[in-house]
């Protein structure tokens, strides 16, 4: 060695020499292949890469890219494809060396993964959230060509994580708030569940020091008495585990520290309250693998005999994996001290699977990997397909992949038996396109455990769920809001996109027809006139109500385009003829709305005013052809009463001038809700009667019907769909010609 070298030097070279030999001998403890010359060229080749850049913490960078390959290696269980990406991984990015460098040194497969975690570095949260939203899209994109990308950058944030005290308190913020929002959750959902809880822990601690502590302290006064707790309460266990000659261990799970506090935000309850710190966990060795399951009931048996279960609170992961892979038998027991005692009986595999996640018994492992891998493959796949659709809103998406990182699942089966993994808070629309994109986008309702109910019917486990379909169905905007899964979220919108843009092209080619017929020229200053008068926000959204046909371009369309000089008596003409008066409305512009408005002119309430200007009062629930009266608050809102409703009364003595006259201009497109209420004698064959009246005759859509006999007086309430006052005479003289009722009348709810 030269002398001249400093010993500073020196010593940062035996110190990076020695962790390096820390990761060799780790890896040489593993079960896997030993490659150990790959490894050493790996870190030979950052090592002289990262020569004389530091950290912020003062000591070489090269101990970063070691410190998470010894995660990778120790904590995560990857062998040395992994072990080499994680001490290559800065070096893209930080030196000058590329990708096709490392390709040429050491092969494809490394070099891929290394591109993967170059793209996704700087951080998922950029200045914009957009641009965080479009890294995460990355993360995911390279994590569904190869998981071992994201389990090293989750190797990598956890070593940030541990190093984060020398950083800047803003960059401490936010480095923990990304920490907690992604990857702890990413964490969890591929099963590493030991270092998801290291990571909340670790951003907890930035964020709410105080509490931190504060609750780290408590934590520490009540040690002793867990361990007296935890002492008695396994002493009778240990005595029967031995009886039965079984290999185990019996260690006490202690709640994290982010836990207990989101526990006590959510729950509202202070440290004292919370009873579950403290959790008992049985690991053994299965006298031999086929008996594994088997041997979790035989000490589940054993252990209930001492203790009493708790009926509703027995989990069975066993034979159910989560979908991250996790196995367990869960128990609730009542102790001794009267408290209730969670006890996880594991065998040595699933304990690792539960420490180490997917990564247990991942692919890349000699053998291949076990039947379990389903779930992720699933996962991914979801991933993928809500990826290949081109979203606007980044933000939007990385809330719908959250949906699914948190989501606890609930077993439902398919009518052959069938058992599906849903998250949990599943509707039967979710289960009807996790099925399939065609059962989902023609469903009409479901069967649950035999029963019909509807598609924002939210499902239970071990529910069985049979999808009913029919060809005429549409995919409806108002299932966005019943749909809780990612993948049904995402499919429902695009269908729904696809529809918009056929609409859009199909009043695109109306709006030309009509120009062409009216020799008008189309320019923007046109589109933008007919936007204003139909009170629409772009062309975009015009063009779509024309394909739609909620617009239907007529003669107030003609006028507002051929007069370029407004005749004001030519408006007073159509408005006096039934013309289009409320379509002239809009032209004002906002400010003097309350002109346009003018309580001396009668209001024309049109189906597209309805849906878009005016609010139909809830008190009284007014439909076309009723008699209404409108009411203006303060800010201009129209408001629709009906004339004789309790509420308008007051309105009108208190506020008479705000109050507007109204009639309707509505042609049967939209549909309103009302009540009717019958009441007759009753008979067989009557509720049948009934709906064959409302139904069939009239094709009228019933919503609810409640019926209740008493003494043989028959009383009924049907809430029914109707366009106008004249659909409601119908029904109700078509209901009186039946035999037995004797009364039917509209009532309010």
């Amino acid at each position: 060695m030269d002398n001249n070298i400093p010993p500073k030097e020196i010593a940062e070279e035996e110190m990076i020499e020695q962790a390096f030999q820390e990761l060799l001998s780790d890896y040489l403890a593993t079960k896997h292949r030993k490659r150990v010359e790959i490894i050493t060229k790996a870190f030979n080749f950052a090592n002289q890469a990262h020569r004389g850049i530091k950290r912020r913490s003062g000591e070489p960078y090269i101990m970063h890219p070691i410190a998470v390959a010894k995660i990778v290696c120790n904590e995560i269980g990857l062998g040395s494809t992994s072990i080499c990406a994680a001490l290559l991984h800065d070096v893209v990015e930080d030196t000058d060396y590329t990708v096709e460098d490392i390709e040429n040194i050491f092969g494809s497969k490394i070099a891929q993964i290394v591109d993967g975690l170059t793209k996704i570095s700087g951080g998922i949260f950029g200045d914009r959230a957009s641009a965080q939203a479009e890294n995460f899209k990355k993360l995911l994109l390279t994590m569904s060509d190869d998981i071992r990308v994201i389990l090293i950058k989750i190797a990598d944030r956890l070593h940030n994580m541990r190093t984060l005290g020398s950083m800047l308190p803003n960059k401490q913020y936010k480095i923990a708030g990304e920490t907690l929002y992604i990857y702890a959750p990413l964490a969890n959902r591929l099963g590493l569940y030991k270092i998801k809880t290291e990571l909340e822990n670790l951003s907890f601690r930035y964020e709410h020091p105080e509490e931190y502590h504060e609750i780290e302290e408590k934590l520490n006064a009540t040690a002793a008495e867990r361990d007296k707790v935890f002492n008695e309460f396994t002493a009778p266990i240990r005595e029967q585990l031995n009886k039965m000659g079984l290999k185990y261990r019996i260690i006490a799970r202690v709640k994290s520290i982010y836990s207990i506090w989101n526990k006590m935000q959510t729950k509202h309850v202070p440290f004292e309250e919370i009873y579950d710190l403290l959790a008992v966990r049985i690991i053994f060795e299965p006298r031999n693998p086929e008996e594994e399951l088997n041997d979790c009931f035989d000490i589940y048996v054993s252990i209930s005999k001492i203790y009493k279960p708790h009926p509703d609170r027995l989990r069975d992961w066993v034979s159910h994996p989560k979908a991250n892979g996790y196995q367990a038998l869960h128990v609730t027991l009542m102790g001794n001290n009267g408290q209730w005692i969670e006890v996880q009986i594991r065998s040595e595999r699933m304990n690792d699977v539960a420490e180490q996640g997917f990564a247990a018994h991942w692919k890349y492992k000699e053998g291949g990997g076990g039947e379990d891998e389903g779930e992720l493959e699933k996962w991914l796949k979801t991933i993928k397909e809500i990826l290949d659709d081109p979203q606007p809103d980044a933000i939007d998406f990385l809330d719908t992949i959250k949906l699914n990182l948190f989501a606890s699942e609930i077993f439902v089966f398919t009518p052959k038996g069938e058992l599906k993994t849903m998250p949990q808070n599943s509707t039967a629309l979710d289960f009807a396109f996790s099925l399939h994109t065609d059962i989902g986008s023609h469903c009409i309702g479901a069967k649950v455990n035999h029963k019909l109910v509807p598609l924002s019917h939210k499902l239970q486990s071990g529910d069985q769920v049979e999808i009913l379909t029919s060809k005429s169905q549409r995919v409806q905007p108002q299932w966005e809001v019943f749909a809780t899964t990612a993948r049904a979220r995402a499919k429902i919108a695009a269908i729904l996109r696809k529809e918009r843009k056929a609409s859009q092209k199909e009043g695109e080619e109306l709006l030309n027809e009509f120009f062409k017929k009216e020799e008008v020229r189309p320019d923007a200053t046109v589109i933008q006139k007919l936007c204003k008068l139909h009170n629409m926000k772009d062309e975009e959204e015009l063009l779509v109500a024309i394909g739609n046909k909620t617009i239907l371009l007529g003669d107030a369309d003609k006028n507002e385009l051929k007069e370029k000089q407004s005749n004001n008596w030519k408006k007073y003409l159509t408005f006096s003829f039934g013309g289009g008066n409320k379509d002239k409305q809009p032209e004002e512009k906002e400010p003097q709305e309350k002109e346009v408005i003018n309580p001396k002119k009668i209001l024309k309430l049109t189906e597209e005013a309805l849906q878009k200007k005016y609010i139909m009062a809830e008190c009284c629930h007014p439909i076309p052809g009723d008699d209404v009266l409108g009411y203006m608050d303060e800010n201009d809102h129209v408001i629709i009463h009906k004339r004789q409703c309790p509420v308008a009364a007051k309105l009108k003595s208190s506020y008479g001038n705000r109050i507007i006259a109204t009639a309707w201009d509505t042609h049967k497109v939209l549909s309103f809700l009302v009540y009717i209420y019958i009441k007759g004698i009753d008979s067989m064959g009557l509720l049948n009667e009934i709906t064959q009246v409302i139904s069939r005759q009239l094709n009228v859509n019933i919503r609810k019907l409640d019926i209740e006999t008493n003494d043989g007086i028959f009383e009924g309430k049907v809430q029914l769909y109707v366009h106008d006052v004249d659909d409601v005479k119908a029904i109700c003289d078509n209901l009186r010609k039946i035999q037995n009722i004797k009364s039917v009348t509209r009532v309010e709810n």
